[in-house]
């Protein structure tokens, strides 16, 4: 075989290569080393010195080789060269199979974009000094127009957009989960995501290339698939995970919790004002959890209802009125807790403030009536006592009875867990919160802003939210609530020992007044106790209200210096009126400390009030209560916790309770063998 029919089978080769492709590849080979190893591969005697230099080595053939000789497709993970071709010819095939090896034993560079046709030369003439002409065969090839780069960008900024679409589609196939697609599908399947029908389409071939992905073995077949796939697919899926859509998806993949996972994915997609229209769960998650409720017998314990007297006993409860003994059937009791106290009650005359704990040791067994002063600032604290339906039903909850309770606007521990389900940190060494258009019957849609001024004179809020030198940031930022929609905002100080010392100011501003009457009530909370703090008058647009001051220093650390006066003005909910003395049918711990248990969760103390009714539609459960068995279910659960409202009762349980790491007041009237009124502190 002559070397016209070496190139004839070369270019045979290339055809066939590009048959069905649309890019081209180069592989890592220094072009040199590949001319070298051309000239190098012919068998002894066979490259014959034509003058000064053997026959086979030209400009013409040295340019195709260098340029084109290390070009390759891929079709389904697998590498073809220039080079890949047979022959019966002993001179040209061990040059044939020592060029496609070197070029195999090597990864690809990069995608082949060229803005030239040809490639060698075809053939030349020479006229020899006798007058003799030679015509010259040489290595050429010229290419078809779809693989000719017509654009106005460098070859090497083409190659670069292309390169880097392959690197992160690879990191979108190993980063992210077929599950975590599957679960955002159902997702959009169930119109549970803003948008979501948007990329419905590219995550199911998403989907369908992470299952071919995960068939292969050998890491080259990965690497082979990603540069031939990326760019069929184009830039949308091949950079997937750096549009908002992968930002979710790298989130589940990760473990993020769903709902947070979608709230952060909105958060970059939806308006101000968007409401998911449904829970955020899926189907196979709903069965699962429907499966393990079966396997662990809670169906019975779903349904919920509000408590009564007569779902409780004398002995998980401080204190009882005339009526409610009689009603539990156990009125003896209190006459035994106080002969065992043995307190004379004329001891405590003098006191005009008591801690909770010496309240409920010394003086609470030793009386026959109480009635607390309902403030305005205690509307946050109104809660109901909630029961099963089904008396039999076992505890789905980490202690040992069926009870559970419920804050107004169906949460669990005031306004720190609002912040905390807007996203905002509340475990902070310092946390200022504040908290608006939370009265059902009076919407304030006012854009109230949460602002402090640190000791080096930098501002937080809304225009300078974070990157402060001390730690401070701002992290829920609500604009304009909607109805039904309780408002928070929340800065917090995540390390003391990044924030100067000296004196934090605590104020609020009406930045834009959308007509709501009503004022806010705020909390700041170091050392595990909090502050609250309560301001009844409606703010002027741009008006500031001062909330606090707090002094730090490496010393002494936090101290609370100037707080917010307020106003008293009646208010009502639940059927109670502010500023008046209600009796208490029945005082008590929270469920999670009943029978004597300790250290499930915060302690809380009931004060259940007489004629005091929930007018609101709680969750019959949160998943701060369950039992860890159920919590891998946890998003399955908030959602049938919420949509399993608690039925009405008559004579419900519902009054005012205190958390034990929130600081707040309470005065009451007593009776016993004297009367007197005392300011309980908590």
């Amino acid at each position: 075989m002559g070397f016209t029919e070496f190139k004839k089978k070369l270019q045979d080769q290339i055809n066939s290569m590009l048959e069905d492709v649309d890019h081209l590849f180069i592989m890592d080979v220094d072009k040199d080393a590949l001319w070298a190893m051309y000239l190098n591969s012919f068998p002894a005697g066979t490259n014959a010195i034509f003058r000064k230099k053997p026959e086979f080595e030209c400009s013409a053939c040295r340019h195709f080789i260098k340029s084109f000789g290390a070009v390759v497709t891929i079709k389904n993970n697998k590498v073809t060269t220039v080079w890949d071709f047979e022959t019966d010819d002993s001179t040209y095939q061990p040059v044939i199979s020592a060029l496609s090896n070197f070029v195999k034993s090597h990864k690809v560079k990069d995608v082949f974009i060229t803005k030239e046709a040809i490639f060698g030369m075809d053939k030349n003439h020479e006229r020899l000094e006798n007058g003799k002409v030679i015509t010259w065969e040489h290595l050429y090839y010229k290419l078809p127009t779809k693989f000719i780069d017509t654009s106005s960008l460098s070859e090497e900024a083409v190659a670069g957009q292309a390169r880097d679409i392959r690197n992160v589609f690879k990191r979108s196939l190993d980063e992210i989960s077929k599950d975590a697609v599957e679960t955002i599908l159902e997702l959009i399947a169930q119109n549970s995501l803003y948008k979501g029908e948007e990329w419905q389409a590219v995550l199911k071939q998403f989907l369908s290339l992470q299952k071919e992905y995960s068939k292969l073995s050998p890491n080259e077949e990965k690497e082979l698939f990603c540069w031939e796939k990326s760019l069929k697919v184009g830039p949308v899926i091949g950079k997937i995970r750096n549009h908002s859509i992968g930002v979710l998806l790298t989130d589940v993949t990760a473990g993020v919790d769903l709902d947070k996972a979608v709230r952060s994915f909105e958060s970059l997609v939806a308006p101000a004002n968007y409401k998911r229209p449904q829970a955020i769960f899926t189907k196979k998650m709903l069965e699962d959890a429907q499966k393990k409720l079966e396997e662990l017998g809670y169906m019975a314990s779903l349904e919920r209802r509000f408590a009564t007297l007569d779902d409780i006993t004398v002995n998980n409860v401080l204190f009882a009125n005339r009526d409610a003994v009689k009603r539990m059937g156990g009125s003896s009791i209190f006459d035994s807790m106080g002969q065992d106290m043995g307190v004379n009650p004329k001891s405590f005359d003098r006191v005009e403030e008591v801690s909770i704990e010496t309240f409920i040791k010394d003086i609470l067994p030793t009386i026959n009536s109480l009635e607390v002063l309902m403030e305005n600032k205690h509307l946050a604290n109104l809660v109901s006592l909630i029961a099963p339906i089904n008396k039999e039903a076992q505890s789905m909850f980490k202690w040992g009875n069926p009870f559970s309770w419920a804050y107004t606007g169906n949460i669990t521990d005031s306004m720190k867990e609002r912040v905390k389900s807007a996203g905002g940190r509340v475990d902070g060494d310092l946390r200022f919160s504040i908290q608006w258009n939370d009265d059902p019957k009076d919407l304030n849609q006012n854009d109230f802003d949460a602002h402090c001024k640190e000791p080096n004179g930098e501002e937080i809020y809304f225009m300078y939210p974070s990157r402060h030198r001390s730690g401070g940031n701002l992290d829920v930022d609500i604009r304009f609530p909607l109805k039904g929609q309780v408002a928070v905002e929340n800065i917090t100080w995540p390390d003391r020992s990044r924030m100067p010392e000296g004196i934090y100011t605590f104020f609020v501003e009406n930045f834009r007044h959308n007509g709501g009457r009503t004022g806010f009530s705020a909390e700041i909370e170091f050392d595990g106790q909090i502050h609250s703090f309560q301001y009844d008058r409606e703010l002027r647009q741009k008006e500031v209200v001062q909330v606090a001051k707090v002094s730090y220093s490496r010393k002494e650390g936090f101290k609370l210096i100037e707080v917010l006066p307020s106003s008293s003005s009646p208010r009502s909910a639940w059927g109670i009126k502010t500023n008046q003395f209600i009796p208490v049918s029945v005082c008590m711990f929270s469920p999670n400390y009943w029978d004597a248990q300790e250290g499930i969760g915060n302690k809380h103390y009931f004060f259940m009030l007489k004629n005091c009714v929930n007018s609101e539609s709680p969750n019959g459960f949160f998943n701060e209560y369950l039992k860890e068995e159920l919590l891998s279910h946890k998003r399955v659960l908030e959602a049938l916790g919420a949509k399993m409202r608690v039925q009405d009762v008559e004579d419900q349980l519902s009054g005012i309770g205190f958390s034990s790491t929130q600081r707040n007041t309470l005065v009451c009237k007593i009776e016993g063998r004297v009367s007197r009124t005392l300011k309980i502190s908590f």
